[in-house]
């Protein structure tokens, strides 16, 4: 079993060993891969615009982003290259029940999703994820990020479990606490035991975010990723990695592999940044047009 006594080093000898999927010359936009994105709020409006921004840096060549009405004008007009879907939205500035009529028609024509960006209430989260977990159509690779991550009591990981791929998840060390249902000291006293743990218990892919971020499959395989250093403890870097992860699945890698690239783009971009302005300062923002500059590298 990969990893089954120590992780594997997430480096670029990985990397050139496990390419990702390149588009043909001819390929068009839908071709390269099309994301949906399902995030944001009244308060937190521009988060789920990292996300997106994210997956287009990563090659994807289209993405949808559903959010609340509110946010919704705004985010298209700010971000000119994606499409923008107004959610229901509750009288907390939060997505609202009856998103699935807005929802369902785009998981149709979605190749990754990704999930909770800029969400702040899990009730908000969890009327989604139960949408999309229950929904025929959604098929494509998906990745769970903030709240749509505390938001899986036990009714949910079954369904989860039951998916084609397994889902991608995405928590820092307190969103992993919530998951396992137990305090962060202890998460923290043995990080790869607790992400082995959560990637068998939920059957998916785990990423549990910090300085060194580790990734585990549901098979108990283990990936280590040291880099970024704390400049990446920012708001908005989580959104930046979903949705790195988001674009490279679209674009046709396999999830295990579109995360573990997205988990090295991110912190090596992290990387890159501390060095140009220093270890602490920048912002997630930042990290997005390095993206592109490190795969061609590779």
């Amino acid at each position: 079993m990969t990893g089954a006594s120590n992780p594997v080093a997430l480096d670029s000898d990985w990397l050139r060993a496990n390419p990702l999927p390149e588009p043909s010359n001819e390929a068009d936009k839908n071709e390269r891969g099309r994301v949906l994105a399902i995030g944001g709020g009244r308060n937190v409006p521009g988060g789920v615009r990292l996300t997106a921004e994210a997956a287009l840096r990563a090659g994807a060549g289209k993405v949808r982003v559903a959010t609340v009405e509110s946010a919704a004008i705004l985010l298209g007009v700010a971000m000119p290259e994606i499409a923008v879907f107004g959610l229901p939205e509750d009288p907390d500035g939060e997505i609202g029940g009856n998103c699935g009529r807005v929802l369902s028609p785009l998981l149709e024509h979605a190749d990754a999703i990704v999930l909770g960006p800029a969400i702040s209430g899990d009730g908000a989260a969890g009327g989604v994820v139960d949408h999309l977990l229950a929904a025929d159509s959604c098929t494509a690779p998906l990745i769970l990020d903030a709240a749509a991550l505390t938001c899986l009591p036990p009714d949910r990981i079954a369904p989860l479990r039951g998916r084609r791929h397994p889902a991608i998840l995405t928590p820092h060390i307190g969103e992993m606490a919530g998951m396992l249902d137990c305090d962060a000291a202890e998460i923290d006293a043995d990080r790869a035991r607790a992400t082995r743990s959560a990637a068998r218990a939920f059957g998916a892919t785990c990423v549990l975010k910090g300085a060194t971020t580790l990734v585990a499959t549901p098979e108990g395989a283990l990936y280590a990723c040291a880099g970024g250093g704390v400049g990446l403890a920012t708001g908005g870097s989580g959104d930046v990695l979903a949705g790195i992860v988001a674009g490279l699945a679209a674009r046709g890698a396999e999830p295990l592999t579109a995360t573990l690239w997205a988990v090295w783009l991110h912190g090596e971009a992290g990387r890159r940044c501390a060095e140009r302005q220093g270890p602490l300062g920048y912002l997630a923002r930042e990290l997005l047009a390095e993206v592109p500059r490190l795969m061609r590298a590779l």
